[in-house]
This record gives structure tokens, C-alpha cells and sequence, in this order.
């Protein structure tokens, strides 16, 4: 991965490239930013940039061999980390290397993916990812081998905050005295289920949102689809650069979220308790992973509804499809029941988070939401 391949950005590869020039690495350092940000790509071009031989003060070089086996991500000296679950082919104790192949293969593909993507990739079904305490201990044996030949050895995480309180403590005098010339490069969207002792060890680099100058410059290079289509594409991913894709492709899971969505608004307006629970029983099926993008659109759409009943409809994003309905729905998301239906549905999307029972948190979501919508 070369910095030049990556969307935006420009300020803070300068600093990565400065700090590689300067000799300032940080032993253990954390991508921290938004989903569609480009972090994770940021990473992986920033570990090239340090162990390549012939670098210049914009870039890797991209042809010696260290660069070579970097772009097809098989140097000996890089390793990855990230949330793996059981599947139907592997269903004991799985680690990532279990799973390399397929991450190679969806990296290399485009490093712009989400959790679920990746779920979707590895076909876990309904479960959620985890880097567990094996996961920990594949670490400590590899970090303890001499690097085999480049200057350093990095071990990339991806997704920290999806690494167990077991795990994190195994790891945590590694991340306070790590090996020589060894690197951790942490890839996270949220901190919040991070041990405070992870965050402490490691230096913040802080990856913005794209700018939308810059998202727009790239589809049009790499992109077929009529001007303005693009112009709303990137007007809505809001910095998103998978956003920005998905409203493009217009995917399954955008559909499956606005009919779900369009449903629980309709059953909830007409008080229709058995159609709810049918509903319901749809949603459990889906996996957790989805229940959460569920919510998160669900979240969205409530916000922009208001925003159009604060009669500021310009500053509203939403799709061509979400806009024919909302003309007529966002009358009933207002001030008197906008807050309450944030925070039930955040109180959902955290229970879901905790494995708490989804039919139950469903469908007690979906009941006080009849309450609310005709405040």
C-alpha cells in the first residue's frame, strides 16, 4: 500500500513520513477515526514507508522487496490481528491466521470495508467477532522471533476494541516493553470498549473524516456514474468513503434497512402490537451485526427527520428513496419525542451490544416507540 493510493489525507501522511525521516516511531500507536476514513490503509502504507529500503520524502518506493511483498501483504515481518468468529468450515478457537487468505483477499481488494463487510466476507452468520485470548497468545509467539529481514517487525491490529478483557491483559506488558524494533499499529473506530491501560501505551493519531473535495475527486476517477449521482453520494456519506460506495451501489443491506425501517415507523403509528411482533421475529434472524447497523441507520434517519421538521430540509442527507418517504413522515418526529427516541434507541443498540435477548430488546424498543411517535 502506497500513501499515494490513499484518498486524502495529505497532512497527516506528511507527518508519518516525517517521523519515519526524523526517526520518531512510536512503539505502539493508535489509527483512531471514523468508519470509511481510510485508517486502516493509512497503516498498512505507513508500516512500507518504515521498513522500505529505498524511500523518498513523499512515499515507498514500491519496487524493492520489501515494497513487494508488502503490496501483496506476505512480508514475513508484517502480521495482522482482527476480529474472527467460528464459522461452518472452522468452528474451534479461531484466530486470524485461521483467516489470513481471506483478509489478504478483501485488503487487497479495497482497504475501505467495515465490520460487517468483513463478517459478511468470512461468513460467520450471526455472530459477532472477537480477538480472544488465543488470539494473545499467537501474538506473544510471534513477537518474540527475531525479525526475519526487515529493519522492523509490525503487528497491525484492526479493531482493538473488539479484543476481550483476557486478551488485552495478556498483552498489555508487551505493549509497555515490547521486543526491539517491534510495532504495534492499532486500527480504531471507538475507544470506549478499550482498557484505559491499552490507550494509555499507545501515541493517538487522530484520522479524520475524508474531506468530500477529495472522496468526489476519486469516484470521478474511478467511477462511471453521472456527475450529480456522485455530487449526493458524497453529500450524504458525510466523510464516509464506504458510504459514499454503498449509496453508489444502492446494496441490499441500504434496502433491508429503509424497508425495516419503513415497517417499524408504520406498525408503531397504527399500534399494531401482533404486526410488531412479527417484526420482531424478522429482526432476530439477522445476526447482531446487522441488528446494530439496523439501529445506527434507524438513529440517522430520526435525525435527519427532525432536521426537515426544523424546516432546514437542505442539511437533511438522505437517498433519493428516504426522501420520498420522509416528506411525508417527518411531521411526526419532533421536539417532544426526538430525545426519547434517540435514547431508546441507543439503549437498544448498547443491549444488543451486550448480547442481551434481541427479541425482548426489540421488541420493548419497539412498543415504547408507540408511545412516542404520536407525542
Amino acid at each position: 500500500m502506497l500513501f499515494r493510493e490513499i484518498i486524502g489525507q495529505q497532512e497527516l501522511k506528511q507527518r508519518l513520513i516525517q517521523s519515519v525521516r526524523e526517526n520518531r516511531i512510536a512503539h505502539a500507536q493508535l489509527f483512531l477515526g471514523p468508519e470509511g476514513c481510510g485508517n486502516l490503509a493509512l497503516a498498512i502504507a505507513y508500516a512500507q514507508y518504515i521498513n522500505c529500503a529505498n524511500h523518498t520524502p513523499e512515499d515507498s518506493c514500491g519496487v524493492c522487496p520489501s515494497c513487494s511483498k508488502y503490496q501483496k501483504l506476505i512480508h514475513p515481518d508484517l502480521h495482522f490481528v482482527f476480529p474472527v468468529a467460528t464459522t461452518k468450515s472452522i468452528t474451534k478457537e479461531p484466530v486470524s491466521d485461521d483467516f489470513i487468505t481471506q483478509w489478504r483477499e478483501i485488503v487487497l481488494q479495497s482497504p475501505y470495508f467495515s465490520l460487517l463487510q468483513w463478517y459478511e466476507y468470512i461468513e460467520v452468520e450471526n455472530k459477532q467477532g472477537v480477538i480472544s485470548k488465543n488470539e494473545s497468545q499467537q501474538i506473544l509467539r510471534k513477537l518474540n522471533l527475531k525479525t526475519f529481514e526487515a529493519e522492523y517487525k509490525i503487528m497491525v491490529v484492526w479493531m482493538p476494541e473488539r479484543m476481550n478483557t483476557i486478551a488485552a491483559n495478556k498483552l498489555l506488558k508487551l505493549f509497555e516493553e515490547p521486543p526491539d524494533k517491534t510495532l504495534f499499529l492499532l486500527i480504531a473506530e471507538h475507544t470506549g470498549l478499550m482498557l484505559p491501560t491499552i490507550l494509555s501505551r499507545a501515541q493517538l493519531i487522530k484520522v479524520q473524516k475524508i474531506k468530500d473535495d477529495e472522496i468526489l475527486a476519486y469516484l470521478k476517477n474511478n467511477f462511471t456514474y453521472p456527475e450529480q449521482q456522485l455530487i449526493d453520494a458524497v453529500r450524504l456519506a458525510d466523510g464516509n468513503y464506504i458510504k459514499a460506495i454503498r449509496v453508489l451501489k444502492d446494496d441490499e443491506e441500504n434496502v433491508f434497512n429503509f424497508d425495516r425501517f419503513v415497517s417499524l415507523m408504520r406498525l408503531c403509528w397504527t399500534k399494531d402490537v401482533l404486526g410488531l411482533i412479527k417484526w420482531c421475529e424478522t429482526m432476530i434472524g439477522i445476526g447482531r451485526e446487522r441488528q446494530k447497523n439496523f439501529l445506527l441507520y434507524t438513529l440517522r434517519m430520526v435525525r435527519e427527520n427532525f432536521i426537515m421538521n426544523c424546516q432546514v430540509p437542505e442539511l437533511a442527507l438522505v437517498t433519493l428513496k428516504e426522501q420520498e418517504f420522509s416528506s411525508k413522515f417527518f411531521p411526526f418526529i419532533n421536539q417532544n419525542n426526538v430525545y426519547q427516541m434517540v435514547e431508546e434507541l441507543s439503549k437498544a443498540q448498547y443491549h444488543i451490544e451486550s448480547n442481551a435477548n434481541d427479541k425482548i430488546v426489540f421488541l420493548d424498543m419497539a412498543l415504547k416507540l408507540v408511545k412516542l411517535i404520536k407525542k
